[in-house]
């Protein structure tokens, strides 16, 4: 028969265990997936909660640093937040500089390890949207009018800054009516304003344009088909 105190000792034992069993361990709780997203320059910080995290119970902290800098600064409006992303645009402004992101958690009392990002420069990995495009009908022919999209910063007199000051763009505008059996590029070229000329009368034309950007060989969405008859 096991003694009084033998047995006390087993069951704080087992409590003990079972009490660690139940707690998620360090690497478990670590966030998956951090990775930015951006889009004309807009950058944001995202990941996906660790295995271990359930419900809307843990806290995420996040810093971030360029590349060069010893250092890591925290990202104090997501220190201790429950979303899973983080708006790091303005700590991102320098387009051309490599920056990192990386991310905790916290939940019931345990903090894991730091999972980082891999290097990250806005220049080379953001997305440009389709360019703004208004079509006026004029005296038979279509008049193009094409705006980049604005980054999210301002200059130093606070206008608003054009995407094309940063890339080489073209602009690729594309043109379909009811006469014709397949889509026509009808411009290609860093002009903003295409006037399309030629057209049919009593035809319905619908016009679509894209950005490309030749130094990565990429491109934007289309923008909005936008369609006009002429009379």
């Amino acid at each position: 028969m096991m003694p009084p105190h033998a047995f006390l000792g087993f069951l704080i034992g087992l409590s003990l265990t079972r009490a660690a069993e139940t707690q998620p361990d360090h690497a478990s709780l670590k966030p998956q997936r951090v990775h930015f997203q951006s889009r004309n320059f807009h950058n944001v910080l995202h990941w996906r909660p660790g295995r271990a995290c359930t419900g809307n119970s843990s806290l995420y902290f996040v810093q971030y640093k360029m590349y060069g800098q010893r250092q890591w600064t925290n990202k104090e409006t997501c220190w201790g937040i429950q979303e899973f992303f983080c708006d790091l645009t303005n700590e991102t402004s320098a387009i051309q500089e490599p920056y990192y992101g990386r991310v905790k958690t916290a939940s019931a009392g345990i903090h894991s390890g730091w999972t980082m990002t891999r290097r990250f420069i806005p220049w080379w990995e953001t997305k440009i949207d389709p360019p703004v495009m208004n079509i006026t009908q004029v005296n038979g022919s279509l008049l193009v009018i094409l705006h980049a999209p604005n980054l999210p910063h301002r200059d130093q007199k606070g206008n608003s800054v054009s995407m094309d000051n940063y890339y080489q763009l073209v602009y690729r505008v594309f043109i379909i009516s009811n006469s014709l059996e397949k889509e026509q590029k009808v411009y290609e070229g860093a002009h903003r304003v295409i006037e399309v000329e030629a057209l049919a009368p009593h035809a319905v034309y619908c016009v679509v344009a894209e950005i490309y950007r030749p130094e990565l060989d990429r491109r934007s969405q289309r923008s909005e088909e936008r369609c006009v008859t002429i009379p």
